[in-house]
């Protein structure tokens, strides 16, 4: 039952979709099936009389006439086959007629149900409807009328009904899921707008009866309704696989090719394969011929190859149905789109003698009438068409040719920009609730577009604009227009071309080349292509490139000689270097080519005729006679000026000639004779606006007359009022410094044009300009309250930003991102840049979690922008790049401060992924490899940046650092070396050096490099720079009052200062670099330990500590923390227990809230010792001892493995202490502390010679400063038997502390009595 149910739906939607051989085959099939079902034989029946086979299918219904189910369809079906005949037989009619009436009185439920369904399949939605609502009644609520009515519903095309729909569809689909439910629901979703819940029905319907083909082809259909080709392709491709002759699917892969990838040898091979498989599937459907070859015709750029093709669909289903004007009037379109303007008319009149009430075939008879220049019989015939527009309703294509009438007929230029204008909103109209898909692309129609976008273009001035300069009207039209073609066909290359050549006039030259790298990519033969190239080079001043595209266009095509475009261009790169005598000769080529001159315009070459502008044209005369004048031919410059007046008089090119005149006027420097010429051009005529901008240059950069100047736009404005020339007043009072009076103008313009958001973007940043920031900001605000303005809100965020306002600002940005999801490019564009900038916000007022979540929402949606780029904006890709690799770096540094080390180099490796080539991310992945230990994969970033940039400081000192890791000390200092002797004043370069040096157990080197600062410049000794390096290098050297003093005239600086405060306080805190909280040497140096002097000492230290802590001023969220550890470091230094819990309490916090973070475990632990609870403290050492060393906490991983070992030693686990020592030395060979507590282990084993060994090095390494490692180093002399060492040692000691304990009677006297013994 449910495989018959099936099988009737498949049917139905055949019948529903007019693919009627479809229809009959599958009812045929269902007949051998289920038997001589009548059901299945109406419907072949149905499928045969709409294929025109009227004979056949009268025989079949008479055959069903006395089947009381489809009896009463049956008679409608008669009733409508004899209708079809040529010569009806109106008796037969009546009677039919008076048997249904008469039988629909004692219709069964069923009966009335297929009469419903064969009027719905009919179109006749309202009668079907009555038919079907009887049924309802008659059969308590039947489930299959109610779907019956929802289809009716959803497909009568009113709105009040198709509302219902989606109730009655869910009515029907109670019981069970029934497969033509089902697919309505998706019908009534598509109806809807809501296309993803359309997508789930249909997957239901996939899912539960996977034979329904027609399901994968509404899949396909709604996959493409969602603007995603990918998955279109992938359902496109399943399609085929399970029906491998799928119309659809063939239809759409040709569709892809050619929309898409722009494949015009793959579009046709498919096409050939769509009319073959029609021809095989469907052969008497006419109708299916014409359907499909429409999108094709209008979307294929007029290529002939395409135009073949369709043209054979639509000359086939003509030959079945020759009285159908529709397809007569398609076949004189498509001649037209071939150039072929005689044979179009036969087409368009053998139409209208089918069909004289036929609109569409009288406009393209008026189409072929205006190319061909009949402009009286056109204008007659436009004149009737548009008194009969109020009945037959707005037509965009009408409106367009009324605008080719005006220009041909020399209108003035407002008014052909007013119906050019009418006509693409006229056009747009009827897109408006469409889906993309087939029928979207139809009723684009891209070649209608470009074709208005030439029109908008003639009327532009060919020049491009000059940075600051606003476009014209006509332009910024043309750009929205082609956006959308682009975005829709990218496919299209004309479509990309006339964008270009848009953005060229406009004046935005870097997006006019993206767009030609692209266009030439897919065919390097596109000679206007390499021509607008050139002159891009051309305006960039890069003449060797501008020759480079010319010589490229010649290759591809040798015919473009022919073109006096060409020799112009050349003619311009040549007259730009100079070679004026060369010019001269190119241009007089130029003017020798037919096109140039009106007489030699008709004149045809032996192979296409070359369309010249017009504007090219003046061109020609004009760069010809400038080159003559600069050469000093003044006289056969004139000549040919005066050939140009003569060319061009009558037409709109005349005034352009006067321009040029007034130019050569200047060049005279008369400029009294150029303004007079210019003032002679009314504002009736075309050119006005471009010579007015002529004469207000002069009077401002040749007179330097600025009140004259404005005159010149004031007088535009009063001749002229548009909301364009108020824009251009407006635009030259800020030229002038004249904000205030900018902004009043602006306003006026913004009445005028109230959706321009250009405009309103230039009046708040005029009020920012004249400092009136409360009044910018109440601007935006007033201006985003009308709801026209919403991309200003990012304008007012930058500018609330600017004025510290973060929390009106960040309101501002949640308020721009609180709108349903949208997946449109623009808006997804907008809400990664409001998510960006809400970052920073977030930053600034330190919500670093919710800055985190800000940037990543912004990196999903730059994922999505980069998907839809791809496909609608390709030459947009790389600028979108960019952005995603700023995003991806943004997140990384997030991670960075929160020390997620290794998210944060997943997040720069994915910024690399965007940028190859961004040195800055590459500088951080290299450093933060360097911070996780990771040596190599640091020198392969840096070796990468130095390859492209030899010099690069930041990688050389990375390298430098790799290299002393890896001990080879000579390369290391050579690279630094290197930098320095560049540049010794390079305290960036050296401060990294000491460290290094240090670390590497070479301090001794530091001073050669320092004395090498010094000798730089008798101001050294003053700069912060090299003082805080000098205190860096005494501190590391155990002199702990020097470095102070030298940092302290570093701690004012802006650069310095802050390092050299914190700095200060570590010496403060712990200026014998003790083992803070350790319990091994904390009683050895007996009564000064423990003096009172020593004491206020401490405690003198840790309140300047408190004082110096005052002075910082963290920027990042890691700074913060390291400012608090640091307060409460200064708690653990009184060493009074509240203190010291205290201060537990804060690193506790800390701890649990930063995961991992080394220095608030090193603080934890050292807060547990001091209150003597070392097992907990040796657990904090653990967790530190196990994760990976980094340079940033590289100290603080040093102290706490001190205070580990010093755990250790105290218990007697020397093993363990050793090991954790030479990591440490690993690290720093220039650790004191560690070959203390090395010397300490060795001394405890009674292996004196190797304690000396190692209190050696720590006495070294300490600058021989400290009397407590002298004092050990001395003792163990002793024990070695090294009494002369001993006694140099104790000199040393005792010079330096005269006092300190027990030298002189431990150590000095037993030395010298060994001696003499």
């Amino acid at each position: 039952m449910e495989d018959e149910e099936t099988t009737l739906a498949l049917i139905k939607y055949y019948c529903f979709e007019k693919y009627f051989n479809h229809a009959v085959d599958a009812a045929a099939a269902a007949q051998r099936k289920f038997g001589n079902d009548h059901v299945c034989s109406f419907f072949h029946a149905y499928g045969s009389l709409m294929q025109d086979q009227i004979q056949e299918a009268s025989v079949e219904l008479e055959a069903l006439r006395d089947s009381r189910d489809v009896s009463l369809c049956t008679l409608m079906a008669l009733v409508y086959a004899e209708k079809k005949k040529t010569h009806p037989d109106r008796e037969v009619i009546q009677e039919l007629d008076a048997k249904v009436k008469e039988d629909r009185k004692s219709a069964s439920p069923k009966s009335l149900y297929y009469a419903g369904l064969f009027l719905w399949l009919l179109g006749r939605n309202e009668k079907a409807r009555e038919y079907t609502e009887r049924m309802i009644k008659l059969s308590n609520g039947s489930r299959e009328g109610t779907i019956l009515k929802a289809w009716i519903d959803v497909t009568s095309g009113k709105d009040a009904y198709a509302k219902k729909a989606g109730k009655y569809f869910d009515e029907g689909l109670k019981e069970k899921a029934d497969v033509f439910a089902l697919m309505g629901k998706a019908q009534y979703y598509e109806y809807r707008q809501n296309y993803s819940g359309a997508l789930e029905m249909v997957n239901q319907v996939i899912v539960s009866f996977p034979e329904f083909v027609p399901a994968l082809i509404k899949k396909m259909k709604l996959l493409l309704s969602l603007q995603d080709w990918d998955q279109t392709m992938e359902a496109a491709h399943r399609l085929l696989q399970k029906d491998k002759n799928n119309l659809e699917a063939v239809r759409m892969l040709a569709l892809h090719s050619l929309c898409r990838d722009g494949d015009v040898t793959e579009s046709v091979k498919q096409l050939s394969n769509l009319i073959s498989n029609l021809d095989f599937l469907e052969p008497h459907n006419p109708e299916l011929l014409y359907r499909m070859s429409l999108a094709f015709t209008r979307v294929c750029g007029r290529n002939e190859k395409v135009i073949e093709q369709t043209f054979r669909m639509v000359e086939r289903a003509f030959s079945v149905a020759s009285r159908d004007s529709d397809l007569a009037t398609e076949l004189g379109y498509q001649m037209v789109l071939q150039g072929r303007i005689k044979e179009a008319m036969k087409w368009y009149k053998t139409a209208m003698t089918l069909d004289e009430t036929s609109v569409s075939a009288l406009t393209g008879i008026i189409r072929c009438q205006l190319i061909e220049g009949h402009l009286e019989d056109a204008e007659q015939q436009l004149e009737f068409l548009t008194e009969i527009q109020q009945s037959i309703g707005k037509s965009g294509e009408l409106l367009y040719l009324r605008a080719l009438l005006a220009v041909k007929k020399h209108r003035p230029q407002e008014e052909v920009t007013n119906l050019l204008n009418d006509a693409v909103d006229t056009h747009f109209s009827t897109l408006q609730g469409l889906p993309l898909g087939t029928e979207y692309l139809e009723k684009l129609n891209p070649d209608f577009l470009l074709e208005i976008v030439k029109e908008y273009l003639a009327l532009c001035p060919a020049k491009p604009l000059a940075q600051g300069q606003t476009p014209a009207p006509q332009l910024q039209h043309c750009a929205t227009l082609l956006d959308t073609v682009v975005k829709i066909v990218p496919g299209l290359l004309q479509g990309v071309f006339l964008l270009a050549k848009v953005r060229f006039q406009s004046g935005d030259t870097d997006a006019a080349q993206s767009s030609l790298h692209h266009c030439l990519e897919q065919c390097p033969s596109h000679a206007d292509a390499h021509l607008l190239m050139a002159q891009i080079h051309l305006l960039q001043g890069n003449f060797t490139l501008c020759s480079q595209s010319l010589e490229l266009c010649l290759s591809h095509n040798f015919e473009i000689r022919e073109h006096p475009l060409y020799h112009l261009i050349k003619a311009q790169s040549q007259k730009k270097m100079g070679e004026l005598t060369e010019a001269i000769q190119t241009l007089q080529m130029a003017m020798a080519l037919p096109g140039v001159r009106r007489a030699g315009s008709a004149s045809k070459s032996k192979s296409k005729k070359i369309e010249l502008s017009p504007a090219d044209c003046v061109s020609v005369f004009l760069e010809l006679a400038e080159a003559l004048w600069l050469n000093g031919k003044q006289h056969e410059a004139a000549k040919v000026m005066q050939d140009a007046i003569n060319e061009f008089s009558g037409t709109p090119e005349e005034l352009r000639v006067t321009i040029a005149n007034a130019d050569l006027a200047l060049l005279r420097g008369d400029t009294e004779l150029a303004l007079s010429m210019l003032r002679n051009i009314t504002p009736e005529q075309p050119y006005y606006i471009q010579a007015k901008e002529k004469m207000a240059d002069i009077y401002l950069n040749h007179r330097k007359e600025k009140r004259l100047y404005a005159s010149c736009y004031r007088e535009m404005v009063e001749k002229m009022p548009s909301p364009h020339t108020y824009l251009l007043l407006g635009d030259a009072y800020m030229n002038i410094q004249e904000p205030e009076k900018a902004i009043s103008v602006y306003e006026q313009a913004l009445k005028k044009n109230p959706k321009d958001g250009a405009l309103a973007s230039k009046i708040g940043k005029a009020l920012v300009k004249t400092h009136n920031y409360v009044k910018a900001i109440n601007y935006y605000e007033a201006a985003l309250k009308t709801e026209q303005q919403n991309f200003l809100r990012y304008d007012l965020a930058e500018l609330l930003m600017k004025m510290k306002q973060y929390e009106r600002c960040e309101r501002v940005l949640h308020e721009a991102l609180a709108h349903e999801p949208g997946n449109e490019l623009t808006v997804l564009s907008d809400d990664c840049r409001y998510l960006v900038l809400l970052a920073k916000i977030q930053n600034k007022v330190e919500k670093n979690e919710e800055a985190l979540l800000s940037l990543q929402r912004a990196r999903d949606v730059q994922a999505k922008v980069l998907k839809r780029v791809q496909l609608e904006q390709p030459d947009a890709v790389p600028v979108q790049k960019q952005l995603a690799a700023e995003i991806c770096a943004e997140i990384a540094k997030h991670y960075t401060s929160l020390r997620g080390y290794e998210r944060a180099v997943k997040f720069y490796k994915e910024a690399l992924v965007y940028c190859e080539t961004d040195r800055k991310v590459m500088l951080e992945l290299a450093r933060l490899c360097l911070t996780l230990d990771e040596v190599d994969a640091c020198q392969e970033q840096c070796g990468v940046i130095l390859k492209n940039d030899r010099f690069n400081e930041d990688a050389t000192l990375m390298m430098a650092d790799i290299l002393f890791r890896k001990q080879d000390y000579e390369q290391a200092v050579f690279h630094f070396q290197q930098l320095l002797e560049r540049k010794p004043d390079n305290y960036q370069t050296l401060s990294r050096l000491i460290d290094l040096l240090r670390r590497a157990g070479k301090l001794e080197e530091v001073p050669r490099f320092l004395d090498m600062a010094e000798k730089d410049s008798s101001r050294t000794k003053f700069d912060p720079g090299f003082n805080y390096c000098k205190g860096l290098y005494l501190w590391y050297t155990g002199e702990p009052n020097d470095a102070l003093r030298h940092f302290n005239k570093a701690r004012k600086d802006n650069d310095w200062g802050q390092n050299a405060v914190y700095n200060m306080i570590e010496i403060y805190l712990n200026p014998d670099n003790d083992t803070m909280g350790g319990e091994v040497f904390e009683n050895l140096d007996g009564e000064i330990g423990n003096s009172t002097e020593k004491q206020e000492s401490e405690q003198l230290a840790v309140r300047t500590a408190e004082k110096l802590l005052k002075e910082l001023k963290p920027q990042t969220p890691g700074g913060h923390i390291h400012l608090r550890i640091l307060e409460n470091y200064c708690s653990l230094a009184t060493k009074q227990k509240a203190n010291v819990e205290k201060a537990l309490g804060v690193f506790t916090e800390i701890a649990n809230n930063e995961k991992d973070n080394v220095p608030a475990l090193l603080a934890l632990a050292t807060a547990y010792m001091m209150l003597k609870q070392t097992p907990r403290a040796r657990n904090q050492l653990k967790r530190v001892a196990k994760m990976n060393w980094s340079l940033v906490d590289a100290d603080e991983f040093e102290l706490a493995g001190h205070l580990h070992q010093d755990i250790y030693i105290h218990s007697g686990k020397y093993d363990m202490a050793g090991d954790l020592l030479k990591r440490c030395l690993n690290h720093n060979k220039s650790c004191c502390k560690a070959y203390e507590y090395l010397g300490y282990i060795m001394e405890k084993e009674q292996a004196f010679r190797d304690a000396a060994l190692n209190y050696e090095l720590a006495w070294k390494y300490g600058n021989r400063t400290n009397p407590t490692i002298g004092y050990k180093l001395a003792f163990n002399y002793l024990k070695a038997k090294r009494h002369v060492d001993a006694i140099d040692v104790c000199h040393k000691v005792l010079s330096a502390h005269p006092n300190y304990p027990r030298m002189r009677k431990d150590i000095l006297d037993k030395a010298r009595t060994s001696l003499r013994l």
